[in-house]
């Protein structure tokens, strides 16, 4: 084993940025994601135990039948160390359980989009929670405004659709944002962030009903679309979008992305021909450190692996009770070719397949291992490049 120190100049720290689409199309209370469908498994109906729409968070219990083998399932056993899940109120840890009893949990979890409407004076929580930072925003546009002349988000008619993290990563990727709203497949309206300010601009159809105006603000970082735009997006048509059928009302981006799992409770085919599709890109950025690992010319062409040496040269180490004494000389395994029928030259080769990292302390920190070993001959110089994501 040879030790190099990898000199200050050949280390590298910089950041990776990834840029994931996401696309979520919504049809009849069903939502899709990235256009997957519903997988069938070996054992069960629904591979990954999630509804369709959804992101499995751990991938656990992944084509498993319950009704044979059970789920399986997080559980602590109330102790003295008085821990439990975060789920379980102090109250129901104190009273529900006794010691030696179990707290259980369930698996999976899942995450998907989440859609919240809010009618004129209904009590709107989660909204309520992001008024300060929407004002923190208000600086960019004056529509981020909790309450300005442009509306009050308090009361008025409001749309509000949160999307996990998971699904962009540190933040959604400015000027990507798209809404589009079909009926019976004829798109009847388009939002897209145009400015990269968060407005979301109605920019199609060319020359519909509000075409140019700002129908919502984008929350990039915190994963947030809402839509206040109240403008009917058709003429002299209402539909069921409130699950009501003595009151409907006209497709309007209050309406947009009705059957997405939130607040309204719709039933199978209850919903009007209405689809709606959502596309943005996320934006991940991981830090990178990089290393340059050299094996120069003339280095690195000695093995420790017993076959490096020739078993015919091979001998034992001659031993006895005062000393211990190996052979100055032995020739090496000769992996060297000859295109002719003569005996090739001599040469030491070493075939490098994984290089360890150490610390200070030469405690091993990491191994990176190559996809096959590389013939490192005396002549040749090689460098190595090795990418550590943290």
């Amino acid at each position: 084993m040879s030790l190099h120190k990898i000199k200050p100049n050949e280390i590298f720290i910089n950041q990776v940025e990834f840029n994931p689409k996401v696309n979520f199309y919504v049809y009849d209370g069903k939502t899709y994601y990235n256009q997957q469908p519903e997988i069938s498994g070996a054992f069960t109906s629904n591979l990954l135990n999630v509804p369709v729409g959804h992101l499995s968070l751990y991938e656990i219990n992944v084509d498993r039948n319950q009704s044979q083998t059970g789920l399986v399932y997080p559980f602590i056993t109330k102790d003295g160390s008085l821990t439990s899940f975060r789920t379980i109120s102090t109250t129901s840890f104190n009273t529900d359980f006794s010691y030696g009893d179990q707290v259980t949990g369930t698996y999976p979890m899942s995450a998907t989009i989440l859609r919240e409407f809010y009618q004129t004076g209904e009590t709107r929580t989660h909204l309520d929670a992001l008024r300060n930072t929407l004002n923190y925003y208000s600086y960019v546009s004056n529509h981020y405004s909790y309450s300005s002349s442009l509306g009050n988000k308090s009361n008025q008619p409001l749309n509000l659709l949160s999307v996990p993290s998971i699904f962009y990563g540190s933040s959604i990727k400015k000027g990507t944002v798209k809404l589009d709203f079909y009926i019976s497949g004829t798109l009847i309206g388009t939002v897209e962030d145009k400015n990269k300010n968060g407005e979301l601009v109605q920019t199609g159809p060319s020359g519909s009903t509000g075409s140019g105006s700002v129908a919502g603000v984008v929350l990039y970082t915190e994963g947030f679309v809402i839509l206040t735009g109240s403008w009917g997006l058709e003429t002299g048509i209402t539909r069921n979008y409130l699950n009501d059928i003595s009151n409907q009302v006209t497709s309007s981006w209050l309406y947009f992305g009705s059957g997405i799992s939130g607040t309204e409770a719709y039933t199978y085919g209850s919903l009007p021909s209405s689809s709606f599709n959502i596309e943005f890109d996320g934006s991940n950025k991981t830090p990178v450190m990089t290393f340059f690992a050299h094996a120069k010319r003339g280095e690195l062409n000695n093995s420790l692996n017993p076959t490096f040496i020739a078993s015919s040269s091979y001998k034992n180490p001659l031993i006895n009770s005062s000393s211990y004494i190996e052979y100055e000389y032995m020739e090496p395994t000769n992996v060297v070719s000859s295109s002719f029928n003569t005996e090739p030259y001599l040469e030491k080769i070493t075939f490098i397949s994984s290089i360890k990292l150490y610390d200070r302390n030469k405690n091993v920190i990491g191994i990176a291992k190559l996809s096959k070993p590389i013939r490192k001959s005396q002549e040749r110089d090689l460098t190595f490049k090795i990418k550590l994501d943290l």
